[in-house]
């Protein structure tokens, strides 16, 4: 399937590992010029390798912490100037501790908002004019099964995704028949470097291996596994392209059917910075 994504320009945050990573190889796949940001030299570096042996068009990344919002900015506007245009953007960012509410302080929270919910939204906001004077445009956020369903123990994460999610639908509401959809990209356990590290953790503890603790991590999940990043970055490219044009303000839950079954992970054992 052509997903038409080819000279379309895609900026992707967080790229440089795990589900941003993802997202943008597939996009990159399809033909569309990727522009990566990431903190970490090493790891943006070898992500643009990787991007440029998959790639049919540009590749550009960038060392960007998007929780600085005048480097954002400078992001956002090298990239259009270097492209000519700007027509898809996935904000991303890593999560925060786990924990249960009162676990943590007031600052906790501020740092969980200042670290997840507050860049997405400045992304979107310091995009949006470049999108609108194209009159075409595709945001996707990146939260989490926790915009849409509490998980005890992930309070952080639910506060700032729910956020995220309202923001976004605020945004389908006032954005109207400008060409530009918005939809929020909610996944589970998919098989990333956080879900991996918490393995290998587990196994240590418990002197098993990692794939057995990784089959443990599934038990609640009807497919009977953990996700693979990939199957999320299909997703992304679809919304990202012309075929998805009606789509717009929807919540899509990526986590092998877990919330209409009721199930819910068990963060037994798992450190409280583990999925950051």
């Amino acid at each position: 399937m052509d997903l038409g994504l080819r000279d379309r320009v895609a900026l992707v945050a967080g790229g440089s590992n795990g589900l941003g990573l993802a997202i943008a190889r597939e996009l990159a796949r399809e033909g569309a010029d990727v522009a990566i940001c990431a903190r970490d030299a090493d790891r943006l570096a070898a992500a643009e390798r990787e991007l440029r042996e998959v790639a049919h068009g540009g590749v550009l990344a960038s060392r960007v912490d998007v929780r600085d919002h005048a480097e954002v900015q400078r992001w956002v506007e090298r990239v259009v100037a270097e492209t000519g245009r700007l027509d898809i953007v996935v904000t991303n960012s890593g999560g925060p501790p786990i924990g249960y509410p009162t676990a943590f302080d007031v600052a906790a929270y501020r740092d969980a908002a200042d670290a997840v919910l507050y860049p997405a939204i400045h992304l979107a906001l310091t995009a949006l004019p470049h999108l609108q004077a194209r009159g075409w445009g595709r945001l996707l956020f990146i939260a989490s099964e926790t915009a849409v369903r509490p998980v005890g123990d992930l309070t952080l994460s639910g506060v700032t995704r729910t956020g995220i999610l309202r923001f976004a639908q605020g945004l389908v509401a006032e954005l109207g028949a400008s060409g530009i959809t918005v939809n929020v990209l909610a996944p589970a356990y998919l098989r990333t470097g956080p879900v991996e590290r918490a393995a290998a953790d587990l196994a240590a503890r418990r002197d098993t291996d990692v794939e057995t603790e990784v089959r443990r991590m599934a038990r609640h999940i009807p497919l009977g596994r953990v996700g693979d990043p990939q199957e999320l970055g299909a997703l992304a490219a679809f919304l990202a392209s012309d075929r998805a044009g009606f789509i717009t303000g929807t919540v899509q839950l990526v986590d092998g059917g877990a919330c209409a079954a009721g199930g819910l992970p068990n963060h037994e054992g798992f450190g409280r910075d583990v999925f950051r």
